[in-house]
């Protein structure tokens, strides 16, 4: 297992509850909606168990956050009030998602288009 490099200083769910804020011990903050996170999560049901199994998730564009529950020291678990909770979010995978934003917000959308898919319900 690697060692973890980053740490995050701060979670905060915004009253909304579609928005989430992670500062890092870096002086980094980000700023994650709940549909981003919901449809990149790092689940088995969205990722499936390799690449050829990866779900395009439509209609979550107003889902939002219930719940952040702690992973030992190295995650959290999310849930989202479409009942799905099953992701483990990783700190890394939180600054993957910040850094590779247009990679994997950009593919999601091609995804959708591509399959004729929503963001709606």
């Amino acid at each position: 297992m690697s060692e973890q490099k980053t740490w995050p200083t701060e979670l905060r769910l915004k009253n909304d509850k579609q928005t989430l804020l992670v500062s890092f011990d870096t002086g980094e903050t980000h700023e994650y909606s709940a549909e981003y996170l919901r449809v990149c999560s790092p689940s088995a049901e969205v990722q499936g168990h390799g690449p050829s199994q990866k779900k395009t998730v439509p209609g979550k564009s107003h889902v939002g956050i219930m719940k952040i529950e702690p992973v030992g020291n190295y995650a959290v678990r999310i849930h989202f009030d479409d009942m799905h909770n099953t992701g483990i979010f990783t700190w890394d995978y939180f600054l993957e998602l910040a850094n590779e934003k247009d990679k994997h917000w950009g593919g999601y959308l091609n995804e959708l288009e591509e399959k004729g898919l929503t963001r709606e319900r």
